[in-house]
């Protein structure tokens, strides 16, 4: 599996990382986690074609995770690609799309989308639209992708593709929370939200020390934990935060930079 960072950023702009998204090639077939705005020159930057891209897969609705969303759909029908998109998040994203689509009378029946509608304790398969229940969905690629909810504001999904006896969970935005840890027991990657430095005070995101003092009272059995969403006060603060986390966690903490690739 290969998973390439296209925005490890926030909703406020800032030199060298746009807003959320990612992709993960699951088999030979590229899934885009998130797409917020900037993501989708990024996808381009990468070295990927956007007409490629028939999956979405939304953590949840707020614009710096779903603002390129449209203009992806519009770039693909411009280039000529003519299937069906198929697009996943929590409930609420048939009504968000619907809204989102509103404005632009000229898209209107130009392409294809399918909308799937998830909850936590739902599998999902990205070669056929449709939520299955959890170990019911299998694919031509050996794939499976389940999600749970997490802690933010708004309602959100974390997800946990296994592929060819990998595992990678990606929170979206989210507090640390015991059932997120479970969720990703014993995954080769955790793909964490840490939108702020040590010491700073915030709900419905992720501090290194908020990881750490749950690390203390549940052990998090991840291989290797990588840090992504940072907003512009985690700057300069990257190499405390690794250091933080590390004196309570045994695998290896990286800080995601845009248009970073790994493979697992």
């Amino acid at each position: 599996m290969k998973i390439t960072f296209l925005g490890t950023g926030v909703g406020i702009p800032q030199i060298g990382r746009v807003q959320s998204g990612l992709i993960m090639e699951i088999g030979d077939r590229p899934v885009l986690f998130d797409c917020g705005c900037g993501v989708l020159g990024r996808i381009v930057e990468a070295g990927y074609d956007h007409t490629d891209i028939d999956t979405v897969v939304l953590t949840h609705l707020h614009l710096d995770h779903a603002g390129d969303v449209i203009a992806l759909l519009k770039a693909r029908w411009l280039s000529g690609a003519a299937d069906a998109v198929h697009i996943y998040g929590p409930e609420g994203t048939r009504d968000w799309f619907g809204k989102a689509i509103e404005p632009y009378d000229y898209l209107k029946g130009r392409f294809e989308v399918e909308i799937t509608e998830l909850s936590g304790g739902e599998a999902f398969s990205p070669e056929s639209p449709g939520a299955e229940d959890v170990g019911s969905c299998t694919t031509a690629c050996d794939c499976v992708i389940t999600c749970t909810p997490t802690v933010h504001s708004v309602p959100s999904l974390a997800y946990r593709v296994e592929n060819e006896g990998r595992a990678v969970v990606y929170t979206g935005d989210t507090e640390p929370s015991e059932m997120l840890f479970r969720f990703a027991d014993g995954a080769d990657a955790l793909i964490h939200e840490c939108s702020f430095p040590v010491g700073f005070e915030i709900t419905n995101h992720t501090t290194p020390d908020m990881l750490t003092r749950l690390m203390q009272e549940q052990a998090l059995n991840v291989k290797h934990l990588y840090l992504t969403h940072l907003y512009l006060q985690m700057q300069g603060h990257e190499a405390e935060a690794v250091q933080h986390i590390k004196e309570h966690f045994r695998g290896d903490v990286t800080i995601a930079a845009d248009l970073m690739k790994i493979k697992l």
